[in-house]
């Protein structure tokens, strides 16, 4: 008897089947789906949608080192190999176990990571929405990280039946045409010595659509006397000299020089080797990628990143974990994202717990934390030093509609929230008893509760009596866990859509990123 054979007659398997023998034909054919469910079938790593990789990793070329997970190694320019230490965090020199030596070759660099929640209550987004505010384009990150929960109404056929996945590419929609909109950063640099008076006029720099950007990050400086082109991709310096200030005395807009037969002239003393052509016809690309879409029932999590830094994010696993029905369903549960920007591990959990204000609801929802840590697991088949589990991350970000409540009566919390006494509210706040969460930290809640709204309103439910109450809560939070993050914001956004406002923090998350200048220097030394 198979593996297949001996899991189809356990007792768990035998009692649903007992208990669902009068099912209807309807019933019968979604049979397959509730015990994919029930028994917590594990994903498999790859099951998500992602923006199609058209990117390469060089090894040799990159100023960082590529991992490549089914290596057990690395090699360097010369062929040597160097392979990880014993905690799988970062490659080391074969025999050598010296700390200092690694330091010599590790470089640390900041990234903007924007982290964004939303219990939609099921309600379906307009597709003009301007969720800008919300994801803080206005000061562009690095890396977007946007959760939902009840993406999709939580009723019977949804828990138990297929999977409705219609919201999904509306929501990406807004997403992908929301990140276009931000400023590309401008790349031009000028440098002249002395500074002011220029020596030179100003040149008319062609502009390009805030929505797009080339396909390589490209930057290009003008030197006094030279010219270079710095691309992440590819680096060409032009060393061919101006002529002091006559090359610029008659100097006409850069677009006249590109249009009709007017292409650039020899006389205004632009190098040859730089392609002005080839730049600003460029086949242009968005400034941002999507490397993670996944969705449990109304759980969502989809990450973008900046279209240069996708190179630079390896091992991209998921996890899903139902602790709803039964404790296994997905219409509550978690989905979690492992991955490596550069050479340091993050995990991004997206979470809807139990609900309830119940005494009950609360060892219910730190039964659904412990659940979460418990089951979630990536790479379990690799044989590389990989992060197994959330806590094996260093850098680690929780995020989604914790359900969390205050031990208050709903007069009382109404009486703080009008006095805008936060630090009074938080002192009550459930998420922080019990330990749960010992060892997290969290911004500074300055904003009023994000739990109960009426539907397109201000007004909490149950200010009439009538329709029954609910205790508003800062149900939704985003938590972080690990050295190397400094919070820059947090803040909640009055979006109406559903009876939750959104939520968002951004952070500079601290990377370490192995120099390939300095490793080739440690190699040399050995």
């Amino acid at each position: 008897m198979d593996n297949h054979d001996k899991q189809n007659q356990s007792p768990e398997i035998n009692w649903v089947e007992k208990g669902l023998s009068c099912c209807s034909c309807l019933e019968l054919l979604l049979w397959p789906r509730f015990v994919h469910k029930l028994l917590n079938i594990p994903n498999n790593n790859s099951d998500y949608s992602a923006d199609s990789d058209d990117s390469v990793c060089d090894l040799l070329s990159a100023e960082s080192l590529c991992y490549q997970p089914n290596e057990s190694g690395y090699k360097d320019s010369n062929g040597d190999e160097f392979h990880h230490d014993s905690n799988g965090d970062f490659p080391r020199l074969r025999r050598q176990k010296s700390e200092t030596l690694r330091a010599q070759y590790i470089d640390t660099k900041e990234l903007r990571v924007s982290v964004n929640t939303w219990n939609l209550g099921g309600e379906f987004p307009p597709e003009d929405l301007d969720i800008g505010e919300w994801l803080d384009t206005d000061c562009p990150a690095d890396v977007y990280v946007i959760g939902f929960q009840e993406i999709i109404p939580l009723n019977a056929g949804n828990i138990f039946g297929s999977e409705d996945d219609r919201p999904i590419p509306i929501w990406e929609n807004i997403i992908r045409e929301n990140l276009k909109t931000q400023p590309v950063k401008t790349k031009f640099k000028c440098y002249s010595d002395p500074s002011s008076p220029s020596r030179f006029k100003p040149i008319d720099a062609p502009s390009l659509p805030d929505e797009t950007l080339l396909e390589s990050d490209t930057e290009i400086c003008f030197f006094s006397d030279s010219v270079t082109i710095d691309s992440e991709e590819k680096g060409v310096e032009f060393d061919e000299s101006y002529e002091d200030s006559k090359s610029f005395k008659t100097y006409r807009p850069l677009e006249s020089y590109l249009s009709g037969d007017n292409k650039v002239k020899h006389e205004v003393n632009v190098p040859k080797k730089l392609d002005l052509d080839s730049i600003l016809y460029r086949k242009r690309k968005s400034q941002y990628v999507r490397i993670v879409s996944k969705q449990m029932v109304g759980v969502f999590i989809t990450i973008w990143v900046r279209r240069s830094l996708r190179k630079h994010i390896q091992n991209v696993h998921v996890s899903t974990v139902g602790v709803g029905v039964m404790g296994y369903i997905g219409n509550k549960g978690s989905i979690s994202v492992s991955m490596s920007i550069y050479q340091t591990h993050f995990c991004f959990v997206c979470t809807h717990l139990t609900s309830g204000e119940r005494d009950v609801d609360i060892v219910k929802r730190n039964t659904d934390v412990s659940e979460i840590h418990r089951r979630t697991r990536f790479n379990s088949e690799s044989t590389v030093a990989l992060p197994r589990s959330i806590l094996d991350h260093e850098r680690i970000i929780w995020l989604g509609d914790l359900n969390y409540r205050f031990d208050l009566s709903y007069e009382e919390t109404r009486h703080l929230i009008s006095k805008k006494a936060w630090s009074k509210l938080l002192e009550s706040d459930q998420l922080w008893k019990g330990g749960t969460f010992e060892g997290w930290t969290e911004g500074t809640l300055n904003f009023p509760p994000t739990y109960k709204y009426e539907p397109n309103s201000d007004t909490y439910y149950g200010e009439d009596p009538k329709v029954g109450r609910r205790t508003p809560a800062w149900c939704d939070r985003i938590l972080s866990f690990g050295k190397g993050m400094r919070q820059l914001s947090y803040k909640r956004i009055e979006h109406r859509l559903s009876d939750h406002r959104p939520v968002s923090a951004s952070y500079m998350v601290e990377v370490e990123v192995f120099s390939l200048r300095k490793l080739q220097r440690a190699l040399t030394r050995l």
